[in-house]
């Protein structure tokens, strides 16, 4: 009798000791898993600020592409003009 209430004390305390250790591993786990989503929320603001920072530098890229031919002709007209300015000094 005595050896049947050993057992039964000791599954007893086996199963304490793997319930507690199960609520400690899913603690754990939800604390890891909550620093991970942390740690990607952080990775991902700085990916949207950089991608940010780079779309205005394409932006203002572009803008200054698009000037550009304009301030060639505009360049072409003054040197055509100081060409016959010189001419008719001449």
């Amino acid at each position: 009798m005595t050896g049947i209430i050993t057992a039964i004390i000791s599954a007893a305390a086996s199963i304490t000791v793997g319930l507690i250790t199960l609520v400690g591993v899913i603690i754990q786990n939800n604390r890891q898993s909550r620093d991970i989503e942390q740690k990607i929320a952080v990775a991902q603001a700085v990916t949207d600020t950089k991608l940010a920072e780079l779309t205005r530098e394409v932006r203002e890229h572009n803008r200054f592409a698009l000037r550009m031919p304009v301030v060639e002709e505009q360049m072409r007209v003054v040197n055509h003009r100081i060409t016959d300015l010189e001419n008719n000094i001449n």
